[in-house]
């Protein structure tokens, strides 16, 4: 078993535990919302996404930040994961990631979808 995120504790009064399916979901949730430079030991750490919600809507940028976040992807979860398709959708403040993946410990194919709205 896996520490859930975000930290809390169960029923039990014990740190909360997930399974490995919903372990990977949460790593990758954290590596889309987390820009670089928050992480003091990993200043490479994130994808940058977030700077998407206040930026100009483009062809250009969306392609660049999809690059940018296929590559982050591939980095720090390319053990665990084979990324199938990607794409972006900033609309107003709101920001919607459709990813479609295969966990490669079981071969399962898996599509999710993460969303962010901003302030």
């Amino acid at each position: 078993m896996n520490i859930d995120f975000p930290f809390h504790f169960d029923n039990l009064g014990r740190t909360a535990t997930t399974d490995s399916d919903d372990h990977i979901r949460n790593m990758i949730k954290l590596l889309l919302f987390t820009n670089p430079g928050e992480r003091v030991n990993r200043p490479d750490f994130g994808s940058g996404l977030l700077q998407l919600v206040f930026a100009p809507n483009s062809a250009e940028l969306a392609a660049t930040l999809q690059f940018t976040m296929q590559a982050a992807l591939q980095q720090w979860l390319g053990d665990l994961i084979d990324v199938q398709g990607l794409e972006v959708i900033s609309e107003d403040s709101r920001l919607q990631v459709f990813l479609e993946y295969v966990v490669k410990r079981t071969g399962e194919q898996r599509t999710e979808i993460f969303a962010r709205s901003g302030v």
